[in-house]
Parts: C-alpha cells; sequence; structure tokens
C-alpha cells in the first residue's frame, strides 16, 4: 500500500478502487451462482469494504484507540499511515512497516489464498460442468479450498491492517464458512453417496496432511 503523508485519510478514491480490485478479481475466480455462493462471497466483500474503508478512509480503529497510544507512545503520529499497522505500532517495531515481516506474510497469505481460489474455482468449474465429484488439484489436498482461501486472504490482511471491526468479523466469518461447508457436504453425501465417503476418509477438511494427497477417483475430476 501507498505511504502517506500525516492527512492519510479520507482518501474515498483509493477505498472505491482497493476495494473493487480486490473483489472483482475474487469474483473472478469464485463466480458464484447459488444463494449460498453469494452470501460466502459477500461476507469476505463485507470484510474488504471495512478493511479499506479505515485503511484510507475513516480510521475507526485508530479513533477508539488513540488515548492509548499517545499514551503509550507519545511521539505517534496517530493520523498517519504508518499508525494504521497495528500489530507494528503496538510491537513497537523499527523502521518502514511496509518492508517488515508482517507486510511479507501479509502479502505470502494474500497471493496464496487468490492463487488456490484460481486452482479451486478450474477444479470445481470442470467437475461441476461433467456431473462429477471435485477430486484433484487443491480437492486432493482438502475438502474446501476455496473457504480456506477465503480465510487466507483475510488472514493475511489481518497481519498486515487490523481493526477493530475485521478482528471480530474474522472468527465470526471462519464460522459461516464452517457451517456452510457442512451443509455443502450433507448435500453432496447425498448426491455421491460413496464416492463422497472414500474421498472424504481421505482427504480432510481444512488442513492437509503434510507430504500426501489423495488420488483422482476414476470418477472423479
Amino acid at each position: 500500500m501507498t505511504e502517506h503523508a500525516s492527512s492519510a485519510y479520507g482518501l474515498w478514491f483509493l477505498v472505491i478502487a482497493n476495494s473493487a480490485v480486490f473483489i472483482l478479481f475474487a469474483l473472478s475466480f469464485t463466480k458464484p451462482e447459488t444463494a449460498r455462493d453469494w452470501r460466502s462471497f459477500g461476507a469476505f466483500s463485507a470484510f474488504i469494504i471495512a478493511l479499506f474503508v479505515e485503511m484510507y478512509g475513516i480510521p475507526v480503529s485508530i479513533f477508539l484507540l488513540s488515548g492509548w497510544l499517545q499514551s503509550r507512545y507519545p511521539g505517534l503520529n496517530p493520523l498517519s499511515h504508518d499508525a494504521g499497522h497495528l500489530w507494528w505500532t503496538i510491537f513497537d517495531l523499527q523502521g518502514d512497516p511496509h518492508f517488515g515481516i508482517l507486510h511479507i506474510l501479509s502479502g505470502v497469505f494474500i497471493a496464496f489464498g487468490f492463487i488456490l481460489l484460481s486452482a479451486s474455482w478450474s477444479v470445481l468449474h470442470g467437475a461441476q460442468k461433467a456431473g462429477n465429484l471435485a477430486t484433484s488439484g487443491p480437492y486432493a489436498y482438502v475438502r474446501h479450498p476455496q473457504y480456506v482461501a477465503f480465510i487466507a486472504i483475510m488472514l493475511g490482511f489481518l497481519f498486515q491492517w487490523p481493526t477493530i471491526l475485521t478482528l471480530l468479523m474474522f472468527p465470526v466469518l471462519v464460522v459461516m464458512y464452517v457451517r456452510l461447508a457442512a451443509i455443502e457436504e450433507r448435500e453432496i453425501r447425498l448426491k455421491f453417496g460413496n464416492l463422497y465417503e472414500d474421498y472424504a476418509a481421505q482427504v480432510p477438511a481444512w488442513i492437509p496432511k503434510i507430504g500426501s494427497a489423495a488420488r483422482p477417483h476414476p470418477d472423479g475430476v
């Protein structure tokens, strides 16, 4: 993100532009069709908008924490862009936060999430067109790679720019994705029966087994 001078907020063009870029980028990979798809994508979009509103628009978290921040860090300019990198500020890390380990981790998680979204959609779309079960690519490692991707992207942004609202939203959205995944699994079990049972016995739902992947089933894609 671009570093600004002391008047780092009220930049609504950047709020709209950044929100649109990330939301449309995710939309190009997920292509929601059902009401459930739109619900999961809408929740992700709400997180992104809340993030960029505080990053460039109105720093609500900074305002709420300003008294504590200025008492603990007397020389801090709470309205500077750097101060918005709250982990960097709270842990009193030195140097430019844009080149720090947290920003690097953020980039890694965000990039991983979008790559996983893209790869997952490619496999899932092919399986749906063929009327088969998705079992290859990312689906050979976890059963819900698209939801894992959304969580990774949100976690990446929290490393870079935590806010009170997005920190509260994150666990709520994770629970929502877990519940949506459970609903989807019940529907897929009804459709594919033992084929899905065999697949689920080999492939974890969320955290892959290191060094192992399920072999695609002959009736899967």
